[in-house]
């Protein structure tokens, strides 16, 4: 048994939450490497764009859909990270995309309330069996914009989303009476820390008013046997074969040197 696997007790979590908070997922040391990769490596620099909250406040981002030779990829394929996923949509799974959300002290933008899943419908996906993972690389606080979740607002289903500003966002008149019946939680995190969520999970989060950086990862899955029928090139759909953790550093040092299949227009936290 991996020291990465699931109890029951986070079993159950999931299944009554619609997500589970997992302490110290990464070391220290994979955190400085993850993070130079972010703040030097000019293939993200050059891929970063930005997306405006309501109120005009800015929050960048790097998306890609595929998997290569780079430590971004292999996070994605590493077994602390894809199997507990595995455990909890139950089966085996397959990469969708993978991004940063980068928010600047004192400017970063907020995130509307949304499902991950009220915007991947309309890449295809049939059942909403997929989740994502929230890599916190910086400590995630109230004051610099932390993940917002309803507590077990999995269960309503997939709500109707629409183009705010320029992001996609619930309907804010369900999302209000959801409100009322799933309590509200704010997700403060360590640097190192995980959460898997739902895609049907609502969340949203709030702008960066601290003099620190909110800097995240967000692995997104599919179980395997839920692969897109509906031909969009965004709908990505990679199968892969777990990696050990013991191997997570091997390109720590190494820049990435491919341009990765970049794209932009999918919610983000």
């Amino acid at each position: 048994m991996s020291n990465h696997d699931l109890s029951d007790a986070e079993r159950a979590d999931f299944q009554r939450d619609g997500y589970v908070l997992r302490r110290t997922v990464f070391s220290p040391a994979e955190l400085a490497a993850l993070n130079r990769i972010v703040n030097d490596d000019p293939v993200i620099q050059k891929a970063t764009y930005g997306r405006k909250d309501a109120g005009g406040a800015l929050t960048e981002l790097a998306l890609w859909r595929d998997l290569g030779d780079d430590m971004f990829s292999d996070v994605s394929r590493s077994r602390r990270m894809a199997g507990p996923v595995a455990d909890l949509l139950g089966g085996e799974i397959a990469f969708f995309h993978a991004k940063l959300t980068l928010k600047r002290p004192k400017v970063g933008g907020a995130w509307d309330w949304h499902q991950d899943y009220g915007y991947w419908y309309r890449n295809g996906f049939l059942f909403p069996h997929m989740a994502s993972v929230f890599v916190a690389l910086d400590p995630s606080t109230r004051e610099n914009g932390c993940l917002q979740v309803l507590r077990g607002s999995h269960h309503l289903g997939r709500i109707e989303h629409g183009v705010t500003v320029e992001q996609v966002g619930a309907d804010m008149t369900r999302v209000e009476q959801a409100m009322k019946v799933c309590p509200l939680v704010h997700v403060e995190m360590n640097a190192g820390d995980t959460l898997i969520f739902h895609g049907n999970l609502l969340h949203a989060s709030g702008q960066n008013t601290s003099d620190a950086t909110r800097n995240v990862l967000l692995c997104c899955y599919n179980r395997a046997d839920n692969a897109p029928v509906l031909g969009h090139a965004t709908a990505t759909h990679t199968t892969f074969a777990m990696l050990p953790d013991d191997l997570l550093m091997r390109h720590a040092d190494a820049p990435i040197s491919r341009e990765k299949a970049f794209s932009d227009g999918v919610p983000a936290a």
